[in-house]
């Protein structure tokens, strides 16, 4: 399978170096059919040579490269966007959180044939449709975030206002729903950690739990401290994570 790429990037020596390196890396796998300088072109070539990816800054004059979620209907949405940016938090939060692949400049080679062995053996359209919708509203201040987990062969998204608490277990997670369902996910604590920092709300309280803020009913501190969330879950808290609690919960 040979995949059809369109870059869309404003500056060229960028759209130059990444051809090279998948000229390099995935010859005998991608073939660029266009290159782009800003979003409103970038559309017609994705319209006119109906690309399996799409290689797309995100910072660009006049659109930035995230608009590009409000030139097409979802499910006109049949190809996969590797974003490429210098350096965005936010935006990087909300990809992580959406399951969407990105790439960091200057870009790597290695990690570009990673994101093109992706798209050749998982590409899946109603599950990238769920992952752009999942963006949108991520990338919306005012909206409720959602969280991609892979469970399975399929992903799942999820309110991150109904996640009570993660606990680890081992190389996976266990997710703690406020419905009391549980979802094992094949991730470690640490990626969570690192994926929710959007929010506010939530603390790594213990090496093997983090929880979320809004589900704490009440702090013990007999038997070396624990919290009691929801009324019902015990978790434990480390001594240097309790001024902290305290602290987001107005309590001290």
């Amino acid at each position: 399978m040979v995949l059809k790429a369109i870059i869309i990037d404003d500056e060229i020596r960028a759209v130059k170096m990444l051809e090279a390196i998948l000229g390099d890396t995935c010859a005998e796998d991608v073939n660029v059919c266009a290159t782009c300088q800003d979003l409103p072109e970038g559309v017609k070539a994705i319209k006119k040579h109906k690309p399996d990816i799409v290689f797309l800054d995100i910072e660009m004059p006049g659109y930035s490269g995230l608009q590009i979620l409000d030139f097409f209907n979802e499910d006109e949405i049949d190809f996969e966007i590797v974003f490429t940016t210098a350096y965005n938090e936010f935006a990087l939060q909300a990809f992580k959180l959406s399951a969407i692949d990105y790439l960091l400049k200057p870009i790597q080679p290695e990690l570009i044939r990673e994101a093109v062995n992706r798209v050749i053996s998982k590409y899946n359209k109603t599950e990238n449709i769920l992952k752009f919708s999942a963006l949108k509203q991520n990338l919306d201040v005012d909206n409720t975030k959602k969280i991609a987990v892979a469970i399975g062969q399929s992903i799942k998204f999820i309110d991150i206002d109904t996640i009570v608490f993660i606990k680890a277990e081992g190389a996976y997670s266990e997710l703690v729903l406020k419905d009391e369902s549980k979802i094992l996910v094949s991730k470690n604590l640490k990626h969570f950690e690192d994926v929710l920092t959007i929010s506010k709300n939530f603390i790594r309280v213990h090496k093997s739990y983090m929880i979320n803020t809004q589900y704490v009913s009440e702090y013990v501190k007999s038997d070396g401290g624990y919290l009691i969330l929801k009324e019902k879950y015990e978790v434990s808290i480390t001594h240097d994570k309790v001024e902290r609690l305290l602290q987001v919960l107005g309590a001290n």
